[in-house]
């Protein structure tokens, strides 16, 4: 019998990916704007890291378990 589940990571894949483009999104824009907020190590722009991090690997996690996808 075929198991037409979706994994867990597929949506932890998904809500990663969406919350890294919002968030590289927005350190890009500060970045371009010179809007930089008042902190200490402001210079090194943690939102565009983290942002790309995040998209990074929750790409990774969709394309792994995407559904349909036999390779786990």
């Amino acid at each position: 019998m075929h198991s037409s589940s979706i994994s867990i990571w597929f949506f932890i894949g998904l809500l990663l990916t969406i919350y890294g483009v919002l968030i590289f999104g927005y350190g890009l824009y500060d970045l371009v704007s010179g809007n930089l907020p008042h902190v200490v190590l402001a210079k090194l722009h943690a939102p565009v890291w983290w942002g790309g991090l995040m998209t990074a690997l929750g790409l990774f996690y969709l394309i792994k378990f995407r559904p349909g996808h036999e390779g786990k």
